[in-house]
């Protein structure tokens, strides 16, 4: 175990554990976008900045992906963490002002608006959707594509993502709301991946099962018998 002081709390952690969960087990709450505990930490969007001070050293780094190995002070508020964390929002801000949690971490940091002005992208990169969708589903429908500022999230080859079986997923993670799912009578359509799926109705009762794509994919990933989704949860059920 190894102490650790956040924000003037004294705390003992196996060695490993992150900054960030550190914290939140001390109830000190640091903003984040791109955190979940299901996904791997990455820090992309950098909002989870804090001080690190050991000894007569100190630097400013992401929280998430720091893990603690040694006795340090951390300081989640201080001059140097807001002062940073405020230009990251700025940045966010002036790409995407049209997200309802940006507006409120924002808010809550005294900003209202951006002295940036980028080309705007309701994508933040934050990668929750790529990761989700690769180290939790299993699907690898989606990958980041190119480099610096022309980075994007994309089906490969930038076609249709032949392998989403539009578990939804990535609508779920999604911060900004930048992907979103709709029905058009009998297909179940996600514009930013280009990807439209027929969907699958229960034989016994009619009601939307799931859509075809997804029913196979975990038929055979699970070795289900391969009339299994021919029914709905509840008429399963029933039917025992």
């Amino acid at each position: 175990m190894i102490k650790i002081t956040i924000n003037g709390k004294v705390t003992e952690v196996a060695a490993g554990t992150t900054i960030l969960k550190a914290a939140a087990a001390l109830n000190i709450k640091i903003p984040t976008l791109c955190n979940h505990d299901l996904l791997e930490p990455y820090g992309a969007c950098r909002l989870c900045l804090v001080e690190i001070i050991d000894g007569d050293w100190s630097t400013v780094t992401t929280s998430c992906n720091y893990p603690i190995t040694k006795e340090i002070v951390v300081e989640t508020e201080s001059t140097a963490a807001v002062r940073a964390r405020r230009m990251v929002l700025e940045m966010l801000l002036g790409r995407c002002n049209t997200s309802p949690e940006l507006d409120r971490l924002a808010a809550a940091h005294g900003l209202q608006s951006s002295r940036f002005e980028l080309d705007y992208d309701d994508c933040i990169l934050c990668g929750q959707c790529e990761r989700v969708c690769r180290e939790v589903v299993g699907a690898n429908a989606i990958t980041f594509a190119q480099r610096g500022v022309d980075r994007v999230v994309v089906p490969p080859f930038g076609e249709e993502a032949e392998q989403c079986i539009g578990c939804g997923a990535c609508v779920y993670l999604c911060p900004t709301g930048a992907i979103q799912i709709q029905e058009d009578g009998e297909q179940k359509i996600i514009d930013r991946w280009s990807r439209v799926l027929e969907l699958k109705y229960c034989k016994s009762c009619g009601v939307e099962v799931a859509p075809v794509f997804q029913c196979d994919y975990f038929q055979k990933k699970a070795d289900l018998p391969t009339d299994f989704f021919d029914l709905c949860r509840d008429c399963r059920v029933a039917q025992r």
